[in-house]
């Protein structure tokens, strides 16, 4: 059995292949016309059209967010430095450390800016909850802070002040942690606050008859060279309750009164928290209004 080649005319086999020339063909035309409308016109296509808005208004959407952001840290800025330098100080409290903004690491993530401004507003809103109840008992806290001389100024006169001085039995440059407060035998000294006598010592070669109370929130104060104590131990007083007397026992060269503010368990200069110019009356008044 014989097989015979059948011959496809020219006109058939372009019918036959039109659709691939085609194809080719608007391939070629697609290319061309996206080279003539991008490069040679310099035109956008619409996908890029789509995506510089879709650009823009996420943009938007960012400056927006970021000015927010911007203005809260403004806002928890000054609340911290409100915080520190007011709050915290009139109550006696220590600073924090933790309450600052970090914009100095990764400062253009807002998502590392968003947990910064949490973490900072956390601990801000702690602070506040300490120094709440604080502020609730400001009344309390303003009669227990040492606050008026422990004599009465018009008859004492301060012969030795706080810091360094030359010691009186050895001569050489030590620092004094205290005031001393030179005047009669046998003058009244006063609480300066409302606190809790914590101790009552005797000490013949140091404070001699010294008495130490702790007025809460951080203060305490000593009254050291006594003549007599009146009080004990554990016992409550209030400001200008009578202590004991002015005297020399212990290591002292005259009667006088060694007096001593502790705050945090460090020694500050007491006459930073009373005027030592006030009148024999003011002083008398405050010592007796109880």
């Amino acid at each position: 059995m014989t097989h015979k080649k059948k011959k496809i005319s020219l006109p058939a086999a372009l019918r036959k292949e039109g659709w691939i020339l085609l194809f080719l063909l608007s391939i070629v035309v697609f290319v061309g016309y996206y080279f003539i409308y991008t490069k040679v016109l310099s035109l956008k296509t619409p996908r890029q059209m789509y995506l510089e808005d879709k650009h823009e208004r996420l943009s938007a959407t960012i400056d927006l967010m970021q000015a927010r952001i911007s203005e809260v840290e403004k806002k928890l800025t000054t609340l911290s430095e409100r915080d520190q330098n007011v709050y915290r100080t009139i109550f006696g409290m220590t600073y924090l450390h933790d309450l600052k903004l970090n914009n100095g690491v990764d400062s253009n993530r807002i998502d590392r800016i968003i947990d910064n401004l949490y973490k900072v507003a956390y601990n801000q809103s702690i602070s506040f909850d300490t120094i709440a109840p604080l502020a609730e008992n400001i009344n309390k806290m303003a009669l227990r802070v040492p606050s008026i001389p422990p004599v009465n100024m018009s008859k004492i006169h301060i012969s030795s002040p706080f810091g360094v001085r030359s010691d009186p039995f050895e001569g050489n440059a030590k620092v004094h942690m205290g005031i001393d407060l030179a005047g009669p035998m046998g003058e009244p000294v006063y609480a300066t606050g409302d606190g809790k006598v914590i101790e009552v010592n005797v000490n013949f070669f140091g404070y001699g008859n010294e008495v130490i109370i702790d007025h809460g929130f951080g203060y305490k104060t000593r009254y050291a060279h006594l003549k007599n104590y009146v009080v004990h131990q554990g016992q409550f007083i209030k400001r200008g309750d009578q202590i004991g007397t002015m005297g020399t026992s212990g290591k002292s060269t005259g009667s006088h009164l060694h007096y001593e503010v502790i705050y945090m368990e460090m020694r500050v200069n007491p006459i930073n928290f009373f005027n030592a110019k006030m009148s024999e009356s003011e002083y008398e008044r405050l010592v007796t209004q109880k």
